[in-house]
């Protein structure tokens, strides 16, 4: 009699063998599925990133052309300030001028 269960036994792991074959054909069509909606996802998600990053750096691009502008703007105030500072003083301006380049002739000796 233990044979006989170990014959049934082997023949009914024989049916469940062959629906499992069956079965695999559908797993890999389930997995081929996955597959693609895992690219997909991929696909979007790399999408979403480079847009996210398109934006930033044309944020990011604006504000350094602001802070260009703020630069030149403060810039050719400063030029203005100081043309009209050498008009209204002419001498105070030169001795002030000597003697920075006498400094700077000293120091550029020194070293």
């Amino acid at each position: 009699m233990s044979r006989m269960n170990e014959s049934g036994m082997g023949s009914t792991g024989g049916a469940e063998d062959m629906t499992n074959t069956g079965g695999g054909g559908q797993g890999g069509q389930s997995i081929k599925d996955s597959a693609g909606q895992v690219t997909q996802s991929l696909r979007d998600m790399g999408s979403q990133v480079r847009d996210q990053a398109g934006e930033k750096y044309n944020q990011l691009r604006e504000q350094a052309a602001d802070y260009y502008q703020q630069g030149r703007q403060r810039a050719e105030e400063w030029e203005q300030g100081l043309e009209q500072y050498v008009q209204e003083k002419p001498i105070q301006s030169l001795l002030i001028a000597a003697g920075v380049g006498m400094l700077l002739g000293i120091l550029w000796k020194r070293s």
